[in-house]
């Protein structure tokens, strides 16, 4: 018997030694290590024309892109005309969806033009001159009467190029302007980013609803919806003039630099460069950081569109309750106020010890909102519904304000990563969430309607699309409580708790793992090595 216990190594009785890490766990150890220990960027100067160019393309290319969301109506009917209503609105979405799930593409393209070839500011010149075409060629484009299903294909085709610009657009713009900020006004010029892009949207709401007042319906409905595309060539000497007077990030210029040294010793080495996209998704660390800043932006972006997009074409299309000029007004005082607040509310993401403080604030503010909202829109009163959306965008503010600032820090340690790691985050949640948005808030309409049935002043089938809101802010808190790290950590003592509780987790482990193996010995060392006792 003696023998017997004697063979058992003595980690399995007493030891104390941590247990091993696998390699991704030591990768993964090692890196946030390192994320932690990188230094703040010193070069930012709050440059003005780089936040000009940011603040100029989002205006720019937002406007463009949604232009359409808010004719989705008249487009539908000019090419879908076979369709029913209902089915014009939906086919309508579905040519916006299109849009949508080509923008992860153009992160990865951007990202690489960003980070790796060309800088931040040709990639915001590539893509101003990428959504130009298309914007002015679908202002042009004749109907299905005229061309029959060559139309719609046309008209997929050209949402396509404009969602590849825009996959770069709004993240080379992010990083560009906090990239040359200094640390105190980061949340601050990245809210205006974020305000502009918002802008883009106030915009084309503005000049949708004067074209919807200047026009009678038949007229808006025949060619007049083609004017607001039109429009944006205005915009496009301004804007190329602006973007061409900015300078390049300083702080990627200096880590370009280390990279093409990088690569020569690599090429000398016989090891092959690379691709941004994959050094980013090779790194465990920067996946987790993907994964949750994908989770927090689920909320942001979904909130976003059903409120500004979505609750236009709600109110007056589906539930009837104004009209469509009306709906259009609300919706353009409402995204008015909406930039005032997103500004004051990355001013004071500055003075918070944490980034993500008033972010956590706000995501719990949707949770309750979002289905407040919809049942405040059943008072079928203007009043009820301006306040309705105003108590639900003060929420989203509250978390947005902050957000682009945040966004460009998740990757500030690594600058020949940054664009990718934004560009991608960014808009791989804003195709699943924001651009699927349209179609799963109408599906989700119609599920209620049946749930109501005859029953006009049934409530709590009206709540189902900002319940479904409500969960995703839910995803979006634990995302930023649980997965995302970030340089503030160390400054509010976050890390050091974390790292405590990991210590703990890892003793608990311990504790138990001997226990299992002691159990083992002593069931080996009463049966002789041979005896296991009879399960039940």
């Amino acid at each position: 018997m003696q023998n017997i216990v004697s063979q058992v190594p003595d980690a399995s009785l007493g030891s104390t030694s941590t247990l091993p890490l696998t390699p991704e766990e030591e990768q993964l150890k090692q890196e946030e290590e390192s994320f932690y220990s990188a230094h703040d960027n010193k070069h930012g100067d709050d440059n003005i024309w780089g936040l000009l160019s940011g603040v100029g393309g989002n205006v720019y290319e937002w406007y463009d892109f949604a232009v359409y969301g808010l004719l989705a109506g008249e487009i539908g009917a000019a090419f879908f005309p076979d369709s029913s209503p209902e089915l014009q609105l939906i086919n309508s979405f579905g040519v916006y969806l299109a849009a949508y799930l080509m923008r992860p593409l153009g992160a990865v393209l951007f990202g690489e033009i960003g980070d790796r070839i060309a800088g931040r500011k040709n990639a915001l010149v590539f893509s101003i001159v990428l959504i130009t075409v298309p914007s002015v060629i679908m202002g042009l484009l004749p109907t299905y009467e005229m061309w029959g299903i060559t139309a719609p294909i046309l008209l997929v085709i050209l949402r396509m190029f404009q969602g590849l610009s825009v996959g770069g657009q709004l993240a080379g713009s992010y990083v560009l302007s906090v990239e040359q900020s200094t640390a105190s006004n980061r949340g601050f010029r990245g809210s205006i980013c974020d305000a502009s892009s918002v802008g883009g949207f106030l915009l084309a709401s503005g000049v949708t609803t004067v074209v919807r007042h200047t026009f009678s319906s038949e007229q808006v409905q025949n060619w007049a919806w083609r004017v607001p595309f039109w429009f944006s060539l205005l915009l496009a000497p301004a804007l190329y003039f602006i973007v061409k007077q900015s300078e390049e990030s300083k702080l990627w210029s200096e880590r370009s630099e280390q990279k093409e040294a990088e690569n020569i010793i690599r090429e000398q080495e016989n090891e092959q460069t690379r691709p941004a996209v994959v050094d980013l998704l090779s790194s465990p660390f920067n996946r987790r950081q993907l994964a949750g800043m994908i989770g927090v932006m689920c909320a942001t972006t979904s909130s976003f569109y059903i409120v500004f997009l979505w609750s236009p074409v709600y109110l007056s299309h589906l539930r009837g309750l104004v009209s469509e000029a009306n709906a259009d007004l609300m919706n353009f005082i409402m995204v008015g106020i909406y930039i005032v607040l997103l500004v004051i509310s990355g001013k004071l993401s500055d003075s918070f010890p944490h980034r993500m403080d008033p972010m956590r604030i706000g995501l719990t503010g949707i949770v309750v909102a979002a289905p407040v909202m919809f049942g405040m829109y059943e008072s079928e009163s203007v009043v009820g519904i301006v306040l309705a959306q105003l108590q639900f965008i003060v929420c989203l503010a509250i978390v947005h304000g902050g957000l682009a600032a945040w966004e460009v820090e998740l990757w500030m340690a690594d600058p020949s990563l940054s664009f990718t790691g934004v560009a991608i985050g960014h808009n791989v949640a804003s195709t699943v969430f924001g651009g699927t948005m349209p179609l799963i808030a109408t599906a989700l309409f119609y599920l209620s309607d049946d749930l109501a049935g005859d029953n006009e002043d049934a409530l709590l089938p009206r709540l189902i699309p900002g319940l479904y809101v409500s969960m995703l802010a839910c995803i979006a808190l634990f995302s930023i409580s649980f997965v995302i790290r970030h340089p503030h950590d160390v400054r509010t003592g976050e890390k050091k708790l974390r790292d405590a509780y990991h210590e703990d987790e890892r003793r608990r482990k311990r504790r138990a793992t001997k226990k299992k193996k002691k159990r083992k010995v002593e069931l080996a060392v009463v049966g002789g090595g041979s005896y296991l006792p009879p399960t039940t």
